[in-house]
């Protein structure tokens, strides 16, 4: 479960380091160029150590610097705001394959209730497109305290209420066949 955490934190490195330097600062163009050059850093500290650098970051850096360039070239917050969007909507199109959520799945569960594993993962890209659709109305906005408050709260939120639903149907439904089963013995 750590290394899990350390993956997303190395993902949403740029991120964690934007909110954290505008909540220190109240300055979004200081925030951005930190997070570009911490962004940078990432990698280049990652190369140096020969780890080996997935698709997250590599899209997480072409993002910070595509995007926060353009928020400081126009002072325009919004460009920058918008990197969490391109992400969620972006893991939502890879969730959209058939059956990506089995490999992640308990063999109980895989065998139990494969159907519901399916559509849970097809309910977890639904979410991502949501969550991405309301970063975008938020970043549009250009309210630094809105946007900071959705993408530590309520995205965090929402997956983690997603995820306790998710554990607790797929409890209820495990358990519901098992004893179905054992009645049909």
């Amino acid at each position: 479960m750590r290394d899990v955490f350390a993956r997303l934190g190395a993902d949403f490195f740029s991120t964690i380091v934007f909110i954290a330097i505008y909540l220190a600062t109240d300055n979004v163009l200081l925030a951005t160029g930190v997070a570009i050059a911490g962004a940078i850093g990432q990698v280049i500290y990652s190369r140096i150590k020969g780890k080996q650098l997935g698709y997250m970051t590599w899209a997480s850096l072409a993002l910070v610097i595509v995007l926060g360039s353009a928020t400081l070239l126009t002072h325009d917050p919004r460009f920058v705001l918008a990197k969490p969007a391109i992400g969620h909507f972006a893991i939502g199109l890879i969730m959209l394959k058939r059956g990506w959520m089995l490999r992640y799945m308990p063999p109980l569960v895989t065998q139990t209730i494969p159907e519901y594993v399916t559509f849970a993962g097809y309910a977890w890209a639904v979410l991502c497109f949501v969550l991405a659709a309301g970063t975008i109305g938020v970043a549009m906005t250009g309210d630094m305290k809105l946007w900071t408050f959705y993408v530590t709260v309520v995205l965090v939120g929402a997956k983690i209420a997603a995820f306790a639903i998710q554990y607790i149907a797929f409890r209820i439904l495990v358990g519901g066949r098992i004893r179905a089963a054992a009645q049909r013995a």
